[in-house]
């Protein structure tokens, strides 16, 4: 008897071989059609003006190809000869094999369609996002995107779980009743996402701003429903749960419209009046000649006589569209250079002793 009439689960073995050589060549032709569409569709697509072709091309070829091999797939197991049902039903290893199939092309189809969708709000509703004025859309678009992706494979997972033969009315009640406890496990999630929402309708702040919260300092990065991503001013990469947001004050650093700047000088006890008077007059000429300070919201007195200084409070704004500390740097140079050059002295930590001679 020769080797290829050998039967294994009611095939022979010229059977099986036929079988896996229709898919592998629906591999082989997976390849080439990867092939084609690689070089070929991407060039002649490169040169047309939408790129929606493009996006299609790039977001689909493999899910296509994935088609092709689960066809070849379908068309091997239909080629192989297994018991049947009185009514002519595949039933046992055949039945699996079919139903296998039908569940990759399930998940397969729901790819396809997730990244469809995907390439047209990339190619139409981004644009749109990114020319409008408010930044809102930018925050919510990209958790949009999630969540259409997110119902999509739920929804092909349930209909692939049901082409299996899973009943998926018993494990939704399932779910049901484990729902309190599923509650509760997850309950910092829902506050988190809570928060998300919360951000979205108060606008605390915008992606681009830098904000200080908990102790951190950086720039907000993106937005998500559950987390946000804050660059830090060391340049690391911070996650903050959201519902830190609702927990915390915000400072929106970016939000401000000057920068106030506190300065205590002081001035040695052997400072006259009249010099004391000039050096609050110089303080306010320097306020006047610098473009980057808020002159009306400026305020200079001699608020203190210290334990070793006289005190002069120097208050002043520092504009939103000015740098700030390029300003201070200035403004503590001028002040250095114009004092020194009037002989105004600034006081530093004294002590006087006087001794007692005993008789």
């Amino acid at each position: 008897m020769d080797f290829l009439d050998y039967t294994y689960y009611h095939n022979t073995v010229l059977e099986w071989s036929i079988a896996l050589g229709i898919i592998l060549g629906g591999v082989i032709v997976a390849k080439i059609l990867y092939w084609f569409t690689s070089t070929i569709m991407k060039t002649i697509t490169s040169k047309t003006k939408t790129k929606l072709d493009d996006l299609l091309i790039d977001k689909l070829e493999k899910p296509v190809i994935l088609i092709i091999i689960i066809a070849a797939y379908y068309w091997g197991v239909s080629y192989l000869n297994f018991p049947k049902d009185a009514n002519g039903l595949s039933i046992g290893l055949e039945n699996l094999l079919f139903k296998l199939a039908t569940f990759a092309l399930v998940i397969d189809i729901t790819w396809m369609i997730s990244r469809i969708l995907d390439a047209i709000v990339e190619e139409y509703v981004v644009p749109i996002a990114e020319k409008s004025e408010s930044d809102f859309d930018d925050q919510v678009l990209p958790i949009m995107r999630k969540g259409i992706r997110a119902v999509i494979w739920i929804m092909g997972i349930i209909i692939g779980m049901d082409n299996l033969g899973i009943d998926i009315t018993a494990m939704i009640a399932g779910l049901g009743i484990g729902g309190l406890a599923l509650a509760l496990a997850a309950q910092d999630m829902v506050k988190n996402i809570f928060g998300g929402i919360m951000i979205f309708l108060d606008k605390p702040f915008k992606i681009g701003e830098r904000i200080q919260i908990d102790g951190f300092d950086g720039t907000v990065e993106e937005v998500g429903l559950r987390s946000t991503r804050v660059r830090t001013l060391e340049g690391r990469l911070l996650i903050v749960n959201n519902s830190t947001f609702s927990d915390n004050t915000v400072v929106n650093v970016s939000a401000e419209h000057t920068r106030k700047v506190v300065l205590n000088l002081g001035m040695t006890y052997d400072t006259t009046p009249e010099q004391m008077q000039r050096s609050m007059d110089i303080l306010k000429e320097i306020v006047i000649a610098h473009p980057a300070i808020e002159t009306e919201d400026a305020s200079i007195g001699f608020n203190a006589y210290g334990d070793f200084a006289l005190g002069i409070l120097f208050v002043y704004r520092i504009k939103k569209a000015g740098d700030i500390l390029q300003t201070q740097t200035e403004i503590n140079l001028e002040i250095l250079n114009r004092f020194n050059a009037e002989g105004l002295e600034f006081a530093f930590p004294t002590q006087t002793i006087f001794k007692k001679e005993m008789a």
